[in-house]
């Protein structure tokens, strides 16, 4: 099936780069791009994409209320662009709906693994905005190295929980557990309904609030579930 995508950038040669490196995919079909928000949001109403790229400083309707409105009035999923690494505009990204948030610098590769991995209805951050993001939601008091959350898992699950934390994908997790895809998925699946958790995105944050992970823990360099470096989303 072809991912349908639009892509939203007021810089029409950053908005053309990031259109040519997906439009190349054979999976992957660059339906429309818009030079604001207001563009973004009347070509997702009038195609139906399965994917909007954003930049969040637009003119107009910028990225944010641009995402609002998508995620508000459609099935599309959205992932935030941005040169922009600053913990306002995560939390605004993520309340507004937004599946995903990279930065402008994301490696070719990345990009494309990233718009497959939201398209299949999964969540990611950039590893500098996850590790911001949760270090914010620990910050403020002493941690446990303990907490009575995790004993409803098995050590398998905590394991996956473990992995998931260090931006791990699905299959560096099989790897790294010698299982296979199918078992993992079966293990994050567990993990998130047990733990009473919307997507691997809250997974992570609940390892480092639980103290399963140091908060200063940076995460690898090339987990390949969130292409280089994204925290991956649901099952």
């Amino acid at each position: 099936m072809t991912i349908r995508v639009v892509v939203a950038d007021d810089q029409e040669l950053v908005r053309s780069g990031f259109a040519m490196i997906l439009d190349v995919q054979p999976d992957i079909e660059v339906v429309a791009e818009a030079g604001d928000g207001a563009e973004a949001v009347e070509a997702v109403r009038r195609l139906a994409p399965d994917v909007a790229l954003l930049d969040i400083r637009m003119p107009r309707t910028d990225g944010i209320e641009a995402c609002r409105t998508i995620s508000a009035e459609s099935g599309c999923r959205v992932v935030m662009l941005t040169t922009f690494d600053t913990d306002a505009y995560v939390y605004e990204a993520l309340h507004a709906g937004a599946s995903g948030f990279l930065l402008k610098d994301v490696r070719r590769d990345d990009l494309v693994h990233a718009v497959r991995v939201v398209a299949a209805g999964d969540s990611l951050l950039a590893p500098s905005v996850a590790r911001r993001l949760v270090e914010q939601y620990t910050a403020g008091g002493p941690r446990r190295t303990t907490d009575s959350r995790l004993d409803v898992l098995t050590g398998r699950e905590r394991e996956t929980l473990l992995l998931l934390a260090r931006g791990l994908s699905n299959a560096e997790i099989a790897a790294e557990l010698v299982v296979s895809d199918h078992t993992v998925k079966t293990h994050v699946g567990n993990v998130l309904a047990k733990l009473g958790l919307r997507d691997r995105i809250q997974a992570v944050i609940c390892a480092y609030e639980t103290g399963l992970v140091a908060a200063g823990s940076p995460p690898p360099g090339g987990g390949a579930g969130v292409g280089s470096s994204p925290v991956p989303g649901r099952n």
